[in-house]
């Protein structure tokens, strides 16, 4: 009697006992292509042993499409399939489909097929992502003439300049999706700039051109060296590895390398996080693993594009070739920088860098060819320490610094080529660079070059709407190339042993000095370096309504030059650490403490009381257009101490005003919210009785109705009433009218405000995957201010829903008074500042009880 015919538990079995093999033998000897290429055997033999057991209809085929059908099979990826019908379908193979399918999914395969004729499957091509499958489309088994009719359709259908152009388009519109950067802190190792599809697409498009479909074809062509197949190889090895063992710590299909699984594979690659130098300081392991996969994505983007251009040559080759001689090493041909020979780099080494000089110099170049980026690729290594040396070599480096064009594009290229770490190698050392400090979400190298892009954006008039102000000032600054340098240094030192600003001043100093920068050019790079985060600092931590804290920037500033630089270095440098980062209240607070201090320099200086005269002068001139009482006004303002109207500006304290008009003195509660003068967040203003449980009610409320509070402004006046101030954003983004949301504010914050309900405790949110595996530990310092009026808490910690309840219900707790708080949230760390005064602040040992309940509430 015959065995019955294999089940599908016998399939599933079969399947997981193969896959089961391959990878333990992958674990064992880390050989990706055995592992793609076994895999890919494994379902094949499947497939067809099935087909054949269902007895299908002689007239389909089955085809593998996709990476199944180019043989690179990932543990977790789709088995992508094309079941080819003939021309004319009847009814016997809708049911022969179902039973096909129906049984894949049983035994545990993720098809993902698709069911054409041969017409359709042409009608469809017209999709470039589905021209593609069909190009690398692979017979498994069924009708083998119908595979071989649709092959030779797909083929004679091809136009290989309509392709090319259209797979061109299709990674443009790919690398937009990620900005435009392989250096993102969680990349997509398939999809992102730098990725397995940027290789994938170049033997795409030569596959279409017939010139192979593999690097080794590529290599008899002529379109490749030996060499460079290689480094190829060596690049796509290392990102076919990661991805295999992504999928199976994933335990299911994942491209992206999301922190959680970082760790877990630099530990399968050996690496402990005890890596030290001369230079550097401990890094994690993790750390170390995605510098080598920057590295690599650099490289093959590069690879990209000079392949890119090599095929375009050949594919489209210019109706008239238009050269130009633009001196003995370069011409121009067909709007791109060529170099006169192959040798020029070898002959003259110089020319290295007076290529990108040229490029500047010459607008009407698009870019280099493809045999001029090669020759620039392999001639990096002639960058040595007595190339540094030449008096030549850096006058050229230092006229592209000087360049009115240019600068960005060159220094980027730079970069790409390694050129700019071999000639500058602290800038080498810290290419691929991680920066775990929630904020920054470009690696070291790609953050210098989005600071040296925002000082050019600022130059450009056709930006001049995003920033005014630092337009007109960069405009206006006479040498722009020391803005340009502090950039390029500011964060040099980064992940080094020590304070990374003072070892950055170092190097500049160091650079400069090297070449013939001027003394006082010199002096200022150096102090720009060195103090790059000063302002910032300031601005966010300091109650800069101070004129104490005026003066005492202004004393460490110096002049109008030094605030200048500083004012613009420290926007551009803020503007690139992210694109969330940056928002109009932290343009407001800088763009606010430039002013003062450029008064102060200039001589505008004034006493506090003349200060505080002169804010009201300015606000009762305001109010007098809206036809108010003055004795009313003068009766409201004597309620309120001295420092309201130093920490309130004129506009203000009007608004306060016009809101309290008349209404203060009956006792009422008052909440009025409007949209921020800055131009970003809501304002809001509240009027009450003075509580204890005051601040930690208006946190409560703000965190529970998704507000993020990044300024409060807290006082009380002579009659025990608050009158506090704050400014929010709308975390949440509703797309409500921003009246609605103005009205839920004042109407909803105020009954919370006249209800006698028990405190909320803080919300319990969950961390954010990124503060989990980079967690900060919380830091906290308690000192007096340099009156010894108030005393400051300076507050250190991952930024998380409740935080700042946390905070206030523990001043509650102890009973401490808030004056002000500075919340300032970068990315997803918190550095908030408050001043504050209390009883047992003045007793150590009740100051420490406090100090160790705030750090439990935080760690907790």
């Amino acid at each position: 009697m015959n065995p019955p015919p294999p089940d599908a538990a016998y399939w599933r079995g079969t399947l997981q006992a193969g896959r089961d093999e391959l990878r333990r033998a992958y674990l064992e000897n880390g050989d990706a292509e055995t592992l793609l290429h076994g895999h890919s055997r494994l379902v094949d033999k499947l497939l067809i042993a099935i087909w054949r057991q269902l007895s299908l209809a002689p007239d389909m085929a089955l085809i593998a499409v996709g990476g199944y059908g180019r043989k690179q099979l990932f543990p977790g990826s789709d088995i992508d399939l094309l079941i080819l019908l003939p021309e004319h379908p009847d009814a016997v193979h809708d049911p022969d489909v179902e039973r096909l399918v129906g049984l894949l999914w049983d035994i545990g395969l993720d098809v993902g097929h698709s069911v054409r004729t041969l017409p359709e499957c042409m009608e469809e091509a017209q999709d470039i992502t589905v021209q593609t499958n069909l190009l690398e489309a692979r017979f498994l088994t069924g009708d083998g003439e119908l595979f071989r009719d649709l092959d030779s359709a797909v083929r004679r259908r091809l136009n290989p300049r309509e392709f090319f152009e259209a797979k061109l388009q299709e990674q443009q519109q790919r690398h937009a999706r990620f900005h435009d950067t392989a250096n993102n802190l969680e990349p997509n190792l398939k999809e992102s700039p730098g990725g397995l599809r940027d290789l994938q697409n170049i033997l795409w498009i030569s596959g279409a051109m017939g010139l192979g479909g593999s690097w080794e074809q590529l290599t008899l062509k002529a379109i490749i060296t030996a060499q460079e197949a290689r480094q190829i190889h060596r690049h796509q090895r290392l990102l076919e590895n990661l991805r295999i063992r992504l999928h199976y710590l994933a335990r299911r299909r994942e491209d992206r390398l999301l922190f959680d699984y970082q760790m877990p594979l630099a530990e399968q690659y050996g690496l402990t996080g005890t890596e030290k130098g001369r230079h550097a300081a401990r890094r994690i392991a993790s750390e170390q693993l995605m510098q080598r996969y920057y590295r690599t994505a650099k490289a093959v983007s590069l690879f990209n594009e000079i392949l890119l251009r090599t095929l375009r040559k050949r594919i489209f080759p210019a109706d008239s070739q238009v050269v130009t001689r633009i001196d003995a090493n370069f011409q121009a041909r067909n709007g791109l920088l060529e170099i006169a020979d192959d040798n020029v780099f070898q002959r003259d080494p110089g020319a290295i860098l007076e290529g990108f000089l040229v490029m500047q110099q010459q607008p009407k170049l698009s870019g280099m060819s493809a045999t001029t980026l090669r020759a620039l690729w392999r001639s990096a290594s002639l960058i040595d320490g007595r190339f540094r040396r030449e008096t030549r070599h850096r006058e050229l480096f230092m006229a592209i610094m000087r360049q009115p064009h240019g600068i960005t594009h060159e220094l980027r290229r730079m970069n790409q080529l390694g050129i700019l770490g071999r000639y500058i190698p602290a800038f080498g050392r810290i290419v691929g660079q991680m920066q775990h400090d929630l904020f920054h979400v470009y690696t070291v190298d790609g953050h210098i070059m989005m600071v040296i892009r925002n000082l050019r954006r600022m130059m450009a008039p056709r930006f001049a709407h995003e920033l005014p102000l630092c337009s007109e000032l960069i405009g206006a600054f006479e040498q722009p190339e020391t803005l340009y340098l502090a950039g390029l240094f500011h964060d040099i030192a980064k992940g080094r042993n020590g304070d990374h600003s003072m070892l950055g001043a170092e190097e500049a100093e160091r650079f400069c000095k090297l070449h013939q920068v001027t003394e006082v050019e010199t002096e200022l790079v150096v102090w720009l370096v060195a103090n790059h985060l000063v302002m910032s600092a300031t601005a966010q931590k300091q109650d800069i309504s101070d004129p104490d804290v005026i003066e005492a920037f202004a004393i460490r500033v110096g002049d109008q030059c030094h605030l200048i630089a500083l004012y613009l270095l420290t926007v551009a440098d803020i503007r690139g650490t992210s694109p969330t980062v940056w928002n109009a209240w932290k343009g407001k607070l800088l763009e606010d403490l430039f002013q003062a201090t450029h008064r102060h320099l200039g001589g505008g200086a004034a006493t506090l009381e003349s200060h505080l005269l002169t804010r009201q002068a300015e606000a009762l001139n305001i109010l007098r257009l809206y036809d108010f009482d003055h004795e009313t006004i003068q009766a409201l303002w004597a309620e309120l101490e001295p420092a309201y109207f130093l920490r309130h500006d004129a506009q203000e304290i009007v608004w306060h005003s016009r809101n309290l008009y008349g209404k203060a003195a009956a006792g009422e509660t008052i909440v009025k919210s409007r949209l921020s003068p800055a131009g970003e967040g809501i304002q809001v203003m509240i009027y009450t009785p003075q509580r204890d449980d005051l601040f930690a009610r208006i946190c409560s409320f703000f965190e529970r109705n998704d507000f993020n509070i990044v300024d409060a402004k807290i006082h009380t006046s002579r009659h025990g009433y608050a009158l506090d101030s704050f400014v929010v954003l709308d975390e949440a983004n509703r797309a409500v009218h921003y009246r609605d949301l103005l009205y839920f504010i004042n109407h909803e914050l105020l009954q919370r405000l006249l209800g006698a309900a028990p405190l909320d405790p803080p919300l319990q949110g969950r961390l954010s995957r990124h503060l989990r595996h980079f967690p900060i530990t919380p830091e906290i310092s308690i000192k007096p201010d340099e009156k010894n009026v108030y005393y400051v808490l300076s507050v250190t910690a991952g930024d998380r829903p409740g935080l700042l309840s946390r905070i206030a219900q523990t001043l509650l707790k102890h009973g401490i008074h808030l004056h002000t708080a500075k919340i300032t949230t970068l990315g997803e760390r918190a550095e908030d500042t408050f001043l504050m005064a209390g009883d047992e602040l003045e007793n150590p040992e009740t100051a420490r009880q406090f100090e160790t309940d705030l750090l439990l509430q935080l760690r907790t």
